[in-house]
């Protein structure tokens, strides 16, 4: 077999490798509405014996666009999404202005292992307040302030 031959079959190889990996274990994990084969929840919460009418309001928003990913209250979802009900979420450190930006244009991962999260349609800033409001609420009842 010549160089140029083997050349050629180990290009080849590495194609069909790369393929099988974004077919079968390295393509994009976010969820899909419907898809229920991961998201075990990460977290253990206590949740509030009340909620605000804003935090009301904002759960009804949560629970139509972000729990597929982020979980029922905020827990995560096992390969999906991080629970927002976390330390890493304390107002010091991702201010609401944090949520309101990665609602808006994205963000990329950076404290877990999830894939980037992409913006969210059909969200504007109201919308993300009363979410926000909704999951401080839940961290304040779990002792993060």
């Amino acid at each position: 077999m010549s160089l140029k031959q083997s050349a050629i079959l180990l290009v080849l190889a590495g194609a069909l490798v790369a393929g099988g990996y974004f077919l079968f274990g390295g393509s994009d994990r976010r969820a899909t509405p419907g898809a229920e084969t991961d998201g075990a929840p990460l977290v253990e919460i206590v949740l509030p014996q009340a909620l605000s009418t804003e935090a009301q309001a904002g759960k009804r928003l949560f629970d139509e666009n972000c729990v597929t990913c982020h979980g029922a209250n905020a827990v995560g979802r096992e390969e999906l999404g991080p629970p927002l009900v976390h330390i890493i979420y304390e107002p010091g450190h991702h201010g609401d202005e944090a949520f309101q930006r990665a609602v808006a244009i994205g963000v990329r991962r950076h404290h877990w292992p999830f894939d980037n999260m992409p913006p969210v349609e059909g969200l504007n800033r109201d919308d993300v307040a009363l979410i926000v409001a909704y999951i401080r609420e839940l961290q304040r009842a779990n002792g993060i302030e």
